[in-house]
């Protein structure tokens, strides 16, 4: 899932200086998982902010609303009279659901309430970890479903790369050596012979480094 945090209530404050009515609007998918931007967090980050604007010497006119998902028009729709009657829109979305907002009304200011981290899991009860770069060309099967990209300190391929101590990493030493991680999956598996392989560098072609990335589903298009 898209793992996001919440701006601080003086960031936000800063960000929504000179306006007078604000729609506060959550996102009831990843960002909610993750406590960042659900019904829930809406609430208490709506009550924050009307205390800290007449602490600041503005009074927002702050107005609530969560939708099923901030990036499908679908949704948004049903968000749309809510921004009509608002000045601007903090969205408590993902960084994509902010654009798709801001796309569908041009004319109305839409900020992002959160910072958009990465793509990661649930490891255990509020903490979050990344697992995915969304590179654009996965090599998961490769490694035993263990990211070297994502994972490894160095993004190695053809790793390790010989500096870890007892299983840690040497730039991260509390978190474990993803080459030790793929050597004992590999292993569990049957599939040691894999690493005999060297693979060639990256190709980022795929990756934010071509630019905007789009992908098109001919067979569902109407």
């Amino acid at each position: 899932m898209i793992v996001a945090e919440r701006k601080t209530i003086p960031e936000l404050i800063e960000i929504l200086k000179g306006q007078k009515k604000v729609l506060v609007l959550g996102c009831g998918t990843c960002v909610t998982v993750c406590l960042a931007g659900g019904e829930r967090e809406v609430s208490i980050i709506s009550s924050a902010l009307r205390i800290a604007s007449r602490l600041a010497g503005f009074s927002l006119q702050i107005e609530e609303l969560t939708i099923e998902r901030q990036c499908d028009n679908v949704f948004i729709e049903k968000a749309a009279e809510a921004i009509e009657r608002n000045d601007a829109v903090l969205s408590l979305g993902c960084g994509a659901g902010v654009q798709a907002i801001a796309e569908r009304y041009p004319a109305k200011p839409v900020y992002a309430g959160l910072n958009t981290a990465f793509l990661g899991i649930l490891e255990e009860r509020a903490v979050w970890t990344e697992k995915c770069v969304a590179c654009g060309a996965c090599v998961l099967h490769e490694y035993g479903g263990i990211c070297p990209i994502t994972r490894c300190a160095k993004h190695m391929l053809n790793g390790p790369c010989g500096g870890s101590r007892e299983d840690r990493c040497e730039v991260l030493p509390d978190r474990p050596c993803a080459w030790q991680l793929i050597y004992q999956r590999l292993k569990g598996i049957g599939q040691l012979d894999r690493l005999k392989q060297i693979k060639p560098p990256k190709n980022w072609n795929a990756s934010i480094h071509g630019g905007l990335r789009v992908i098109v589903r001919e067979d569902h298009r109407i």
